[in-house]
C-alpha cells in the first residue's frame, strides 16, 4: 500500500502560481508512477499530468501544457506540481494518485491508479 498526502493548495489570483506537493509513505521502496488529477464542482475527475518513476518522462493534458510542471524527488518520496499562469478555470480539487510501475503513459485514466490522496483545493479568482 502507498499512502499519499497532498498539500499546497489555496486561493490565488488569476496569473498567479502555486506549488502542490504529494508525499508518499508506506510501500515506497517499490517503483511507482504518480499522476495529478483534478475535479471541479459538477464535473468529472480529469487527468492533469503524470510522471514516470525516474522522472524522465512526463505527460500533460493540453490545457495545462506550458503552464504546469510535474517533477519528483524520490529521495523524499515527493512529487510536485508547479502551476503557473493560473486561470479561474483551473479551480478544482487536485488529487495525486499512484500506481506501481516505472513507465508513464500519455493519457492515463483515473482507473489506472490504485492509490489516491485526499485532495487539496485550488481556487483561482478572476
Amino acid at each position: 500500500q502507498v499512502q499519499l498526502v497532498e498539500s499546497g493548495g489555496g486561493l490565488v489570483q488569476a496569473g498567479g502560481s502555486l506549488r502542490l506537493s504529494c508525499v508518499a509513505s508506506g510501500r515506497t521502496r517499490s517503483t511507482y508512477v504518480v499522476g495529478w488529477f483534478r475535479q471541479a464542482p459538477g464535473k468529472e475527475r480529469e487527468f492533469v499530468a503524470v510522471i514516470s518513476w525516474g522522472g524522465s518522462t512526463t505527460y500533460y493534458v493540453d490545457f495545462v501544457e506550458g503552464r504546469f510542471t510535474i517533477s519528483r524527488d524520490n529521495a523524499k518520496n515527493t512529487v510536485f506540481l508547479q502551476m503557473n499562469s493560473l486561470k479561474p478555470e483551473d479551480t478544482a480539487v487536485y488529487y495525486c494518485a499512484a500506481r506501481y510501475g516505472m513507465q508513464a503513459i500519455r493519457s492515463p485514466s483515473s482507473a489506472d491508479f490504485g492509490f489516491w490522496g485526499q485532495g487539496t483545493q485550488v481556487t483561482v479568482s478572476s
